[in-house]
Protein backbone atom coordinates (compact mmCIF):
# COMPACT_ATOMS: atom_id res chain seq x y z
CA UNK A 1 0.00 0.00 0.00
CA UNK A 2 0.84 3.97 -0.47
CA UNK A 3 2.27 5.43 2.23
CA UNK A 4 -1.15 7.86 2.53
CA UNK A 5 -3.26 4.74 2.90
CA UNK A 6 -1.04 3.34 5.61
CA UNK A 7 -1.64 6.45 7.26
CA UNK A 8 -5.21 6.69 6.66
CA UNK A 9 -5.64 3.12 7.82
CA UNK A 10 -3.86 3.88 11.50
CA UNK A 11 -6.09 7.10 12.07
CA UNK A 12 -9.30 5.13 11.25
CA UNK A 13 -11.52 4.25 14.48
CA UNK A 14 -10.41 0.30 13.66
CA UNK A 15 -6.60 0.68 14.42
CA UNK A 16 -6.38 4.32 16.08
CA UNK A 17 -5.98 3.20 19.29
CA UNK A 18 -4.21 -0.26 18.90
CA UNK A 19 -0.49 -0.23 19.70
CA UNK A 20 1.92 1.05 17.08
CA UNK A 21 3.57 -2.52 16.56
CA UNK A 22 0.11 -4.26 16.19
CA UNK A 23 -1.11 -1.75 14.11
CA UNK A 24 2.42 -2.37 12.05
CA UNK A 25 1.41 -6.20 11.82
CA UNK A 26 -2.16 -5.90 10.36
CA UNK A 27 -1.09 -3.58 7.70
CA UNK A 28 2.10 -5.49 6.30
CA UNK A 29 -0.17 -8.25 4.74
CA UNK A 30 -3.53 -5.52 3.78
CA UNK A 31 -3.96 -4.49 0.57
CA UNK A 32 -5.66 -1.58 -1.54
CA UNK A 33 -8.29 -2.35 -4.05
CA UNK A 34 -9.93 -0.91 -6.44
CA UNK A 35 -13.71 -1.09 -7.28
CA UNK A 36 -15.41 0.48 -10.27
CA UNK A 37 -19.07 2.32 -9.21
CA UNK A 38 -21.33 -0.52 -9.19
CA UNK A 39 -18.96 -3.07 -8.44
CA UNK A 40 -19.91 -5.54 -6.09
CA UNK A 41 -17.30 -5.62 -2.69
CA UNK A 42 -19.21 -8.63 -1.44
CA UNK A 43 -22.48 -9.92 -0.78
CA UNK A 44 -24.93 -11.06 1.68
CA UNK A 45 -25.05 -14.17 2.66
CA UNK A 46 -20.85 -14.47 1.58
CA UNK A 47 -19.13 -15.51 4.67
CA UNK A 48 -16.95 -12.77 5.99
CA UNK A 49 -13.51 -12.96 5.95
CA UNK A 50 -12.23 -9.61 5.74
CA UNK A 51 -12.53 -5.78 7.17
CA UNK A 52 -12.59 -2.84 4.74
CA UNK A 53 -11.46 0.98 5.45
CA UNK A 54 -12.34 3.08 2.71
CA UNK A 55 -9.61 5.40 1.34
CA UNK A 56 -11.64 7.54 -1.25
CA UNK A 57 -14.98 6.98 -2.65
CA UNK A 58 -18.50 6.09 -1.15
CA UNK A 59 -19.69 2.29 -0.10
CA UNK A 60 -23.40 0.91 0.50
CA UNK A 61 -24.25 -1.36 2.80
CA UNK A 62 -27.53 -3.24 2.03
CA UNK A 63 -30.48 -5.85 2.76
CA UNK A 64 -32.37 -7.34 -0.14
CA UNK A 65 -35.47 -8.78 1.62
CA UNK A 66 -37.51 -12.17 0.17
CA UNK A 67 -39.63 -9.25 -2.05
CA UNK A 68 -36.98 -8.03 -3.98
CA UNK A 69 -36.62 -4.56 -2.28
CA UNK A 70 -33.52 -2.83 -1.32
CA UNK A 71 -32.92 -1.19 1.91
CA UNK A 72 -29.81 0.68 2.79
CA UNK A 73 -28.41 -0.35 6.14
CA UNK A 74 -25.60 2.50 5.79
CA UNK A 75 -23.05 4.57 3.87
CA UNK A 76 -18.96 5.20 4.43
CA UNK A 77 -16.83 7.13 2.78
CA UNK A 78 -13.33 7.71 4.03
CA UNK A 79 -11.81 6.68 7.17
CA UNK A 80 -14.64 4.40 7.89
CA UNK A 81 -14.15 0.64 7.91
CA UNK A 82 -17.04 -1.79 7.74
CA UNK A 83 -17.42 -5.83 8.22
CA UNK A 84 -15.41 -5.59 11.67
CA UNK A 85 -18.27 -7.99 13.69
CA UNK A 86 -19.31 -10.93 11.51
CA UNK A 87 -15.71 -11.33 10.13
CA UNK A 88 -14.53 -11.89 13.81
CA UNK A 89 -16.56 -14.49 14.00
CA UNK A 90 -16.22 -16.08 10.31
CA UNK A 91 -19.75 -15.41 9.92
CA UNK A 92 -21.59 -14.86 7.11
CA UNK A 93 -21.73 -10.78 5.68
CA UNK A 94 -25.83 -9.52 7.08
CA UNK A 95 -25.98 -7.17 4.20
CA UNK A 96 -24.12 -7.13 0.55
CA UNK A 97 -21.71 -3.89 0.06
CA UNK A 98 -21.61 -1.87 -3.46
CA UNK A 99 -19.40 0.94 -4.36
CA UNK A 100 -21.59 3.83 -5.04
CA UNK A 101 -18.84 5.92 -6.75
CA UNK A 102 -15.19 4.59 -8.02
CA UNK A 103 -13.59 3.79 -4.95
CA UNK A 104 -10.60 2.53 -3.00
CA UNK A 105 -10.58 0.47 -0.20
CA UNK A 106 -7.89 -1.38 2.29
CA UNK A 107 -8.52 -5.15 2.82
CA UNK A 108 -7.37 -6.59 5.93
CA UNK A 109 -8.04 -10.28 6.30
CA UNK A 110 -10.22 -10.71 9.72
CA UNK A 111 -7.50 -13.96 10.97
CA UNK A 112 -4.54 -11.52 10.75
CA UNK A 113 -6.18 -9.12 13.67
CA UNK A 114 -7.25 -12.30 15.42
CA UNK A 115 -4.35 -13.26 15.48
CA UNK A 116 -3.13 -9.79 17.12
CA UNK A 117 -5.96 -10.34 19.31
CA UNK A 118 -5.07 -13.27 20.64
CA UNK A 119 -1.05 -11.85 21.47
CA UNK A 120 -2.33 -8.55 22.41
CA UNK A 121 -6.19 -8.34 24.09
CA UNK A 122 -5.79 -4.54 23.88
CA UNK A 123 -6.55 -4.81 20.49
CA UNK A 124 -10.09 -6.04 21.51
CA UNK A 125 -10.71 -2.76 22.86
CA UNK A 126 -10.23 -1.44 19.05
CA UNK A 127 -12.61 -3.72 18.13
CA UNK A 128 -15.05 -2.84 20.46
CA UNK A 129 -14.96 0.84 19.41
CA UNK A 130 -15.45 -0.02 15.75
CA UNK A 131 -18.41 -1.72 16.53
CA UNK A 132 -19.77 0.72 19.08
CA UNK A 133 -19.85 3.07 16.20
CA UNK A 134 -21.39 1.00 14.09
CA UNK A 135 -23.88 0.14 16.61
CA UNK A 136 -24.44 4.15 17.53
CA UNK A 137 -25.16 5.25 13.57
CA UNK A 138 -27.55 2.24 13.40
CA UNK A 139 -29.53 3.60 16.88
CA UNK A 140 -29.36 7.43 15.59
CA UNK A 141 -30.64 6.22 12.00
CA UNK A 142 -33.25 4.41 14.18
CA UNK A 143 -34.30 7.61 15.90
CA UNK A 144 -34.37 9.93 13.41
CA UNK A 145 -37.27 7.52 11.54
CA UNK A 146 -39.02 7.61 15.12
CA UNK A 147 -38.78 11.24 15.68
CA UNK A 148 -38.03 13.49 12.96
CA UNK A 149 -39.95 14.37 9.89
CA UNK A 150 -38.69 13.33 6.35
CA UNK A 151 -37.86 16.97 5.81
CA UNK A 152 -35.53 17.04 9.19
CA UNK A 153 -33.99 13.85 8.25
CA UNK A 154 -33.19 15.56 5.00
CA UNK A 155 -31.47 18.83 6.69
CA UNK A 156 -29.94 16.77 8.89
CA UNK A 157 -28.19 14.64 6.45
CA UNK A 158 -27.45 18.01 4.66
CA UNK A 159 -25.38 19.51 7.74
CA UNK A 160 -23.37 16.31 8.04
CA UNK A 161 -21.68 17.01 4.99
CA UNK A 162 -21.46 20.53 5.94
CA UNK A 163 -18.18 22.09 5.55
CA UNK A 164 -19.36 25.20 7.21
CA UNK A 165 -19.83 25.58 10.93
CA UNK A 166 -22.70 28.28 10.85
CA UNK A 167 -23.46 31.21 7.73
CA UNK A 168 -24.17 30.28 4.17
CA UNK A 169 -22.71 27.15 2.88
CA UNK A 170 -23.04 24.93 -0.17
CA UNK A 171 -22.74 20.94 0.11
CA UNK A 172 -22.56 19.09 -2.66
CA UNK A 173 -24.64 15.98 -2.34
CA UNK A 174 -22.15 12.37 -2.80
CA UNK A 175 -24.78 10.30 -4.49
CA UNK A 176 -27.63 10.08 -6.27
CA UNK A 177 -30.72 10.89 -4.50
CA UNK A 178 -32.24 7.49 -4.98
CA UNK A 179 -29.42 6.17 -2.65
CA UNK A 180 -29.76 9.34 -0.40
CA UNK A 181 -33.54 8.82 0.05
CA UNK A 182 -32.74 4.61 0.82
CA UNK A 183 -30.48 6.39 3.48
CA UNK A 184 -32.70 8.31 4.89
CA UNK A 185 -35.05 5.37 5.15
CA UNK A 186 -37.83 7.60 2.14
CA UNK A 187 -39.23 7.18 -1.28
CA UNK A 188 -37.63 9.14 -3.66
CA UNK A 189 -40.59 10.71 -4.28
CA UNK A 190 -41.12 11.63 -0.16
CA UNK A 191 -37.33 12.77 -0.91
CA UNK A 192 -38.18 15.23 -3.71
CA UNK A 193 -41.29 16.68 -1.25
CA UNK A 194 -38.70 16.96 1.60
CA UNK A 195 -36.59 18.74 -0.42
CA UNK A 196 -39.08 21.37 -1.28
CA UNK A 197 -40.15 21.79 2.07
CA UNK A 198 -36.57 22.85 2.78
CA UNK A 199 -37.20 25.87 0.64
CA UNK A 200 -38.97 27.77 3.50
CA UNK A 201 -36.13 26.78 5.45
CA UNK A 202 -33.30 28.64 3.30
CA UNK A 203 -32.60 25.52 1.30
CA UNK A 204 -32.15 25.49 -2.61
CA UNK A 205 -31.12 22.36 -4.85
CA UNK A 206 -29.59 23.09 -7.58
CA UNK A 207 -28.18 19.23 -9.50
CA UNK A 208 -26.54 17.43 -6.96
CA UNK A 209 -25.72 20.82 -4.94
CA UNK A 210 -27.46 22.05 -1.23
CA UNK A 211 -27.14 25.59 -1.06
CA UNK A 212 -27.91 26.36 2.59
CA UNK A 213 -28.76 30.41 3.55
CA UNK A 214 -27.45 30.05 7.21
CA UNK A 215 -26.28 26.62 8.82
CA UNK A 216 -27.49 27.91 12.32
CA UNK A 217 -30.94 28.52 10.98
CA UNK A 218 -31.11 24.85 9.49
CA UNK A 219 -29.78 22.87 12.80
CA UNK A 220 -32.47 24.91 14.73
CA UNK A 221 -35.06 23.58 12.29
CA UNK A 222 -33.40 20.08 13.03
CA UNK A 223 -33.69 20.42 16.49
CA UNK A 224 -37.51 21.58 16.79
CA UNK A 225 -40.46 19.33 17.61
CA UNK A 226 -41.35 17.68 14.87
CA UNK A 227 -44.99 18.57 15.21
CA UNK A 228 -44.09 22.21 14.99
CA UNK A 229 -41.63 21.32 11.77
CA UNK A 230 -44.75 19.60 10.04
CA UNK A 231 -46.61 22.75 10.60
CA UNK A 232 -43.90 25.12 9.30
CA UNK A 233 -43.43 23.18 6.09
Amino acid sequence: MKPDHIALARRSLLLESAPPAVAEAVLATARAREFPRGGTIFLQGERASAIYIVVDGWVKLYRVAPSGAEAVVGVFTKGASFGEAVAFRHDTYPVAAEAVTDCTLIRIEADVILRQIRENPEVAIAILSATFAHLHSLVGQVEQLKAQTGAQRVAEFLLELAPCTQGACQVTLPYDKVLIAGRLGMKPESLSRAFARLKDQGVQIRQNVAIIDDITALRDYVEEDPALAWSRG
